[in-house]
C-alpha cells in the first residue's frame, strides 16, 4: 500500500463482522440462549446508536416556499390583530376568531390595480 492511500471503511467493516460472527458462533456452541442473547443485544445496541446519532440539528431541512412574487407579499399585521396577504390580485385578510381561538375567520378582496403598494386597512 503506498503512503496515499487509506484502508478501506469497508474492509475494515468486514473484519468486525467476521470476528463478531465467531464470537457468536462461540457463544451458540457453549449455550444456545447465550448466542441468542448475544445477537439481541448486538441488534439493540446497533439500532440505539444508528437513532442516537440522527440528531433534529442534522435532519434536511424541509423544502422552504420560493421568494415571493412581484405581486405577492408576506403577510402583513392590521391593527386588530387581522393579517393582510397580497397574492396575484387579491387581498386576503386573517382575522382570528374571538369566540374560537382555533378558527380563522377569511376573507377575500380582488385588489385595486394600484393597490400593491401602500397601506390597506380592512374595511
Amino acid at each position: 500500500m503506498s503512503g496515499d492511500e487509506e484502508p478501506s471503511r469497508a474492509a475494515g467493516g468486514c473484519v468486525l463482522v467476521v470476528l463478531g460472527a465467531a464470537v457468536v458462533a462461540a457463544l451458540y456452541a457453549v449455550d444456545e440462549a447465550a448466542g441468542t442473547l448475544m445477537v439481541v443485544a448486538a441488534g439493540t445496541f446497533a439500532l440505539w446508536r444508528s437513532a442516537s446519532r440522527l440528531s433534529v440539528s442534522s435532519a434536511t431541512p424541509p423544502p422552504g416556499g420560493s421568494a415571493p412574487l412581484d405581486d405577492e407579499e408576506a403577510g402583513h399585521s392590521v391593527g386588530d390583530g387581522t393579517t393582510l396577504v397580497r397574492r396575484e390580485g387579491m387581498l386576503i385578510y386573517l382575522t382570528p376568531d374571538a369566540d374560537n381561538p382555533v378558527r380563522t375567520r377569511v376573507r377575500v378582496e380582488r385588489a385595486a390595480p394600484g393597490d400593491d403598494e401602500g397601506e390597506v386597512t380592512p374595511g
